[in-house]
């Protein structure tokens, strides 16, 4: 296995277990969803699970890896107000718990430049037809 495949596989990894830990416990996620997307949290819960497992497909499958890379860049972006509506919410929760807060709003930044990474891998690695 080649780092940029290997890569990718943890990338698509990561992606999908979390599509399964949002669609198995919901209950987790629904309190993080910002109010200010219309409908009930468990909709935003299970539709963020089902794009995720989407996402980890595109990434692990060669032939769309680099559009899934950056798809998975764009999912980062689109989840971090649950992550800082998460560490507003957790605040006053003990410092082990506000640590794990505020450690998910941070994160983002790595997990964006990771799928970009992919996504460029994919294309440098391409050989022209």
């Amino acid at each position: 296995m080649t780092t940029r495949r290997g890569e990718a596989v943890a990338l698509a990894g990561l992606l999908a277990a979390a599509g399964v830990t949002h669609l198995v416990r919901p209950g987790v996620y629904d309190p993080i969803v910002p109010r200010a997307l219309p409908g009930p949290p468990r909709f935003w819960t299970y539709a963020s699970g089902v794009v995720e497992l989407a996402v980890a497909a595109a990434v692990a499958n060669p032939a769309t890896r680099s559009a899934g890379g950056r798809a998975a860049a764009a999912l980062f972006v689109a989840v971090l107000p649950a992550n800082v509506k998460m560490a507003v919410d957790w605040r006053h929760r003990r410092p082990t718990k506000r640590a794990i807060a505020y450690g998910r709003v941070p994160l983002q930044a790595p997990l964006i430049w990771w799928a970009l990474r992919v996504a460029r891998a994919d294309t440098a690695g391409r050989q022209p037809r």
